[in-house]
């Protein structure tokens, strides 16, 4: 090869390289939760998002369990789930940092409009669950080790008790194949609202116990420890979690309203 050629080559090699960086810069790997993927949240926010910065979202829609594992495998550069101690115990033990609150909605106890377990207008969470273990009726649990999961697995130690048998149906799915496998074998199930409410209609399920103050459900957003794993892209997700934890970002989620219910609050102190 002549000289000029090599250092042709070596121009362009040169222009190219940072070049690839920044575009790698312009694709955020998140990893998140069902609820704000089938609630039709994400698909409503990340546009926006996207057009202001030109950052491309790849969304991976999972339980909080696996949402987070994804983070300590470096295989995404952000997390948004909704369950604080397994936030908490991913960010002291190095995996995330810049965990800020984002929103929050709560959890109903959905069923059957037939009630079997007549715990239809009651605000005690566990009260339900203890009428629901002792009726000879369905319970469908998510089984996934989501934030959902979580919850509801810490109602059923505090209610002390739990279905007999098979009518404890553990399915190892996401938020809305539950709700529809609930509505198929007309059995009970915890889920967050949002989800509720996308699958209302084709589920034909009722909302029969809310407002307990346990049933709170808040959301972090958490960047991956670009110390952990080389390629993470961290100005990407400081992007996102600047933008959503924002006037403009947390107004949107406000404004999420589909068939006019607001599903998520916003849950930033400005």
């Amino acid at each position: 090869m002549h000289r000029r050629s090599i250092l042709a080559l070596i121009a362009t090699l040169a222009f190219a390289a940072p070049y690839a960086h920044a575009q790698s810069d312009k694709v955020l790997r998140l990893s998140t939760t069902t609820s704000t993927e089938n609630s039709g949240l994400l698909g409503y926010l990340l546009p926006a998002f996207e057009a202001k910065t030109g950052i491309k979202v790849d969304v991976i829609s999972v339980g909080t369990g696996k949402a987070l594992e994804l983070g300590k495998n470096g295989d995404v550069d952000v997390t948004l789930v909704h369950a604080r101690k397994l936030e908490d115990k991913f960010v002291a033990e190095g995996w995330g940092i810049d965990r800020h609150d984002v929103m929050y909605n709560d959890f109903i106890v959905a069923g059957p409009t037939s009630d079997p377990a007549g715990v239809k207008g009651g605000r005690d969470v566990i009260a339900a669950f203890k009428k629901i273990a002792a009726a000879n009726v369905k319970f469908i649990s998510r089984g996934d080790n989501s934030g959902t999961d979580v919850m509801e697995k810490g109602y059923w130690q505090q209610a002390g008790v739990k279905p007999a048998g098979g009518n404890y149906v553990s399915a190892g799915l996401g938020m809305g194949e539950v709700l529809n496998m609930a509505a198929e074998l007309n059995a009970y199930t915890l889920t967050d609202r949002a989800t509720y409410g996308a699958y209302k209609a084709k589920t034909g399920l009722a909302i029969l116990v809310e407002g307990d103050k346990r049933m709170f459900n808040p959301y972090g957003i958490i960047a991956v420890n670009p110390e952990k794993h080389k390629g993470i892209n961290y100005r990407g997700a400081k992007a996102l979690i600047d933008w959503i934890t924002s006037p403009e970002g947390q107004a949107r989620i406000a404004s999420f309203k589909p068939a006019g219910e607001q599903l998520f609050f916003p849950d930033v102190k400005q």
